[in-house]
Order: structure tokens, then C-alpha cells, then sequence
């Protein structure tokens, strides 16, 4: 082994060690995988879905729970995809593996002007189906491979765009209550999950439907923060440390906090009468750092 080979080995192991770290930390801090789940995992393709797989199976093989993974890809049917690439790596791989064919490639091209995003109604297709699988095949959680900076741009999206202060969660349970979303990969960065991906040689399969659309909103905020990244080191960290203590008193949403309650002569203005009633949120005055996903 050349010495150039031995930096690579150990440069591999170290993101590999780091990845898995973040993403059992993940895990335990929101109860995301349970003894005896069925988790289906959603390959895209792209880099994160692989490293998602890779790590979870990394991690099934020590972790104190018995857990069952199942790999699940959607063609879409987009012009010049590859279709035998994912069947071939996940046999190789040993995993249990699903190919659902879905033409939505067509569907969006038809229903979505020229020019304009495909971003959102691809995904709406694309999440109806995998839902609708996991029912068949008995999965209870649905892993995707967002990433932390994919949670933060979405944060600055819906700030910027819809007016909203609302980011993507690690975890989440459909409208209807019947599947569990879990983000496994949720602290990871995704400048290491880009490492990770080279190093390990994942065959990529870029999206051509929406890959090539240069000018999307997504793309403007993950510049802004990839230049915050490189002026101000360890701001998105901090960032991201932010959704997980939310001060609901200190924002100015009526329907998180009762500030139309507010007493003098009560800790934070909150009277122990007040917090009788069903709505509102007397509970900040126990612990004023709340949890976004308990919003």
C-alpha cells in the first residue's frame, strides 16, 4: 500500500467514525429506530441516500436494538437513466431491495411549464408513492438522507419565501398518522457526506429532471450558507444548535405563546390559574428551553 493509499484509508475511517457517531447520536436523542422496526431506506442515487445505507448498515451490526433494513429505489422513468446500476450495487451489497417503476417523470413535465421549478410537485409524487409502499411491505419507519445543511436551508427557505419559521425535522409522522419519516443523517455536514461518498466510490446517478435547474431558490440559500461556512467557521453549527433550543416567548407567534395572558407578578408572567387552560403555553415557565419539534 502506497502512502498516498495509507492518507486515503485513514482519512476514510475517520469520516466513516464520525458519521456513525452523529448518526447514533441522532438516533437516541429522538428515538428514531426501535427494537424490531422496519426501516425502509429511500435511495435516490445521489450521495447522501448511499452514505445514509452505508452507515445504517454499518450501525445494525452493533447497535443494542434488532432492527431490519430495507432498500427501496423509485425510477421515475427520467430519459437516460441508468436502471441497472442500483439493482446491481444493492445485490452486491447483500440488502434486501425494492425497484418501484413509476413514470412521474412524465407527469411533471406535462403538468409543470417550461422553466418553471419541478422540485414540488416531483416530490409530492415521489413521497405519495414510497409512502404508500412502506404499507405494502410493512415498514413503520421510512429513513430519508437529508443532512443538517439540507435542515437549515430549508429553515432560510421558508423564512425567506413562505414567511415561516420552519425547518425540516429529524423526525415526523405523516398527515394521515400513518408513516414515520426519521432523517438519520440529521447532524451530519454534508461537505462530509460529499468525503465520505468520494472516498467510498458510490455510483452516483445524478437527477436530470431537477438537477439541472441552475436558478432554484434552494440552490441561492445553499451558497449563502456554504460562503457563511467558509468566512465564519462553526456558524452553522451554532445555527443548527438554535432549533433545538427555541424560546417561544422571545419570538412573537400568538398561537405558540399566550402573550395576550401575560400577568405582572407571576415567574415570566404566567399565572398558575393560566395554566389550566387547554392551549396555552404555561409549560415555558418550567423550562424555557423547548424542543421545535414539541411546537
Amino acid at each position: 500500500m502506497t502512502e498516498a493509499e495509507k492518507k486515503q484509508k485513514t482519512r476514510l475511517n475517520k469520516l466513516q467514525k464520525r458519521l456513525r457517531r452523529e448518526m447514533g447520536q441522532a438516533i437516541e436523542a429522538f428515538n428514531m429506530i426501535e427494537e424490531g422496526d422496519k426501516v425502509m431506506v429511500c435511495l435516490s442515487g445521489g450521495k447522501d441516500s448511499y452514505t445514509l445505507l452505508d452507515i445504517l448498515m454499518n450501525l445494525q451490526r452493533s447497535a443494542p436494538v434488532q432492527f431490519e433494513l430495507v432498500a427501496v429505489n423509485l425510477d421515475q422513468k427520467q430519459p437516460g437513466f441508468p436502471e441497472e446500476v442500483l439493482p446491481a450495487y444493492l445485490a452486491e451489497l447483500g440488502v434486501p431491495f425494492h425497484i418501484i417503476e413509476r413514470d412521474t417523470y412524465s407527469v411533471v413535465k406535462e403538468v409543470v411549464p417550461e422553466g418553471k421549478t419541478t422540485c414540488g410537485l416531483c416530490s409530492r409524487l415521489r413521497r405519495g408513492t414510497l409512502y404508500g409502499f412502506a404499507d405494502e411491505i410493512g415498514a413503520n419507519k421510512i429513513a430519508l438522507g437529508h443532512h443538517r445543511d439540507d435542515i437549515l436551508e430549508t429553515l432560510f427557505l421558508n423564512m425567506f419565501y413562505g414567511g415561516r419559521l420552519k425547518a425540516m425535522p429529524p423526525k415526523l409522522v405523516s398527515d394521515d398518522g400513518k408513516n414515520m419519516v426519521i432523517r438519520p443523517l440529521a447532524f451530519s455536514r454534508e461537505k462530509d457526506i460529499t468525503a465520505y461518498s468520494e472516498l467510498k466510490q458510490f455510483p452516483i446517478i445524478p437527477c436530470n429532471l431537477c438537477g439541472s435547474q441552475e436558478n432554484l431558490q434552494r440552490q441561492v440559500i445553499k451558497e449563502m450558507l456554504q460562503g457563511w461556512d467558509k468566512s465564519h467557521p462553526g456558524r452553522l453549527e451554532t445555527m443548527f444548535r438554535s432549533l433545538q433550543h427555541v424560546v417561544p416567548s422571545h419570538l412573537a407567534d400568538t398561537a405558540t405563546f399566550d402573550f395576550k395572558g401575560l400577568q405582572l407578578g407571576f415567574p415570566h408572567g404566567i399565572s398558575d390559574s393560566a395554566g389550566q387552560d387547554e392551549g396555552n403555553c404555561a409549560s415555558f415557565a418550567q423550562a424555557e428551553r423547548i424542543d421545535i419539534l414539541a411546537l
